[in-house]
């Protein structure tokens, strides 16, 4: 038995060494938060990943030993560990595994203490309220209301906790009763090791639609400077030909040379030029 586990009772060394298995099945191994996770959703969220990933709850302890055994590049994933740390693997890349964890995730009611994950704001507006203890607990929590119509209405537009501060008490009773659930919930990607790197979530978190605008952007930009620059390309080479047709033709109107090609443009431009200069001298 290795030297982090020889002291280790038969069930935690079998732990072990079920990680170090799994690690050696997947091409990427990482870890998840799954702090503030309730029961049900982690067994909704195992059901989603059939098939796609594995999750190992274990003991912080147990992923550190196991890695510290597994040792190299890969056993830099135990520095990680934090919280309620738990292993997922899968033969995904991180990409896909970052995006799929972030479908996971469900709207819950922020409770006292929680950090808002962005700015929680509660919109103008009548409710369900009648007149009674509500207004009065509304407007603790920073949210101006009055009676309208024998019914509770909200007067304005409020930021009522600003992105990175804590939620008070009051705030989350208040957004419970509103039904404005603000906390996303569901497993945080803390690292993601796959073929030698290691990922961390800002790496991954990538805004699809920013990046293929960007990418789009950039295509047309390089489009317009060959096309300018006289550049042939696949792409470019028949607007390319078409451009340089419609500079020669407008070329031989403006010189009139006299082609069988631009010569009814330039008895046009003629005839336009005699009407024009006849509409003049006539004006006078």
């Amino acid at each position: 038995m290795a030297l982090y586990t020889h002291h280790l009772p038969a069930w935690k060394k079998k732990e072990v060494e079920d990680i170090k298995k799994h690690s050696g099945e997947f091409s990427l191994v990482g870890l998840v938060d799954m702090y503030g996770i309730p029961a049900t959703q982690v067994q909704q969220i195992r059901r989603n990943l059939r098939g796609t990933a594995t999750i190992k709850m274990t003991r912080n302890t147990l992923i550190k030993h196991a890695f510290e055994e597994i040792g190299g590049d890969k056993a830099a994933v135990s520095k990680y560990i934090s919280g309620h740390s738990a292993l997922i693997f899968t033969n995904e890349n991180p990409f896909k595994l970052f995006k799929t964890l972030e479908k996971t995730k469900t709207k819950m009611a922020a409770k006292p203490g929680e950090i808002a994950p962005e700015d929680i704001i509660v919109h103008k507006g009548p409710t369900s309220f009648k007149p009674g203890p509500i207004v009065g607990d509304l407007q603790q929590a920073g949210i101006p209301a009055a009676i309208e119509a024998g019914k509770v209405r909200i007067r304005e537009t409020k930021t009522i906790v600003k992105k990175g501060q804590a939620v008070t008490r009051k705030q989350a009773e208040v957004l419970a009763k509103l039904d404005i659930k603000p906390m996303d919930i569901g497993l945080l990607l803390q690292v993601a090791y796959f073929e030698g790197d290691m990922y961390e979530p800002s790496v991954l978190a990538i805004d699809e639609d920013k990046i293929l605008a960007q990418i789009a952007l950039a295509g047309r930009q390089a489009f317009n400077l060959s096309l300018n620059a006289g550049i042939p390309t696949k792409e470019t080479i028949v607007p390319m030909i078409t451009k340089a047709a419609r500079e020669a033709r407008a070329l031989g109107i403006e010189a009139s040379i006299y082609e069988k090609d631009v010569i009814d443009a330039i008895i046009g431009k003629a005839y336009r030029e005699t009407v024009a200069l006849k509409g003049i001298t006539e004006g006078k």
